[in-house]
């Protein structure tokens, strides 16, 4: 049997929980970008990031890092078979990624909502991405609409 998740009941604000960590590597950048069509130099181009950027190397696309951070969120657990819909987020993008970097997510409740209808109800979570250095490298606030427990 899989484990639930958590019902709507189950959070409150300053409720907080962390994921398992993941490496990206350089078959993950080319697999993303060549999937999703990132075909820019800055993600696939060693030459140009070196004589270009202040960078050094090449980067992970930050939609590459909001995929393995949200992956990592489902992974945690909190929204098996509870996690209704994804309604929408805000997000800041504080450093690179590059490959070999290892990220984690550190994830906040910071808002309940009701809503007509008594099967749901929405969450706002605070998500802090960070590095094996233990560097914030992206934050977002996702609203997600969770399952409420049976009444």
């Amino acid at each position: 049997m899989v484990p639930k998740g958590l019902y709507f009941e189950d959070f409150s604000p300053g409720k907080h929980f962390k994921t398992l960590k993941r490496t990206i590597t350089e078959t993950d950048l080319v697999n993303f970008t060549t999937l999703c069509g990132f075909f820019e130099s800055l993600f696939m181009d060693q030459t140009y990031v070196e004589a270009e950027t202040s960078f050094g190397r090449r980067i992970a696309p930050g939609a590459l890092s909001l995929a393995f951070a949200e992956g990592l969120s489902i992974l945690s657990g909190i929204l098996h078979h509870t996690g209704l819909a994804f309604l929408g987020l805000e997000m800041e993008i504080k450093k690179p990624v590059f490959i070999g970097d290892t990220i984690g997510v550190e994830i906040e409740v910071v808002d309940l909502r009701e809503t007509q209808k008594p099967d749901r109800g929405i969450v706002t979570f605070y998500h802090r991405v960070t590095n094996q250095k233990g560097e914030v490298v992206m934050e977002y606030r996702v609203k997600r609409m969770i399952r409420r427990q049976d009444r």
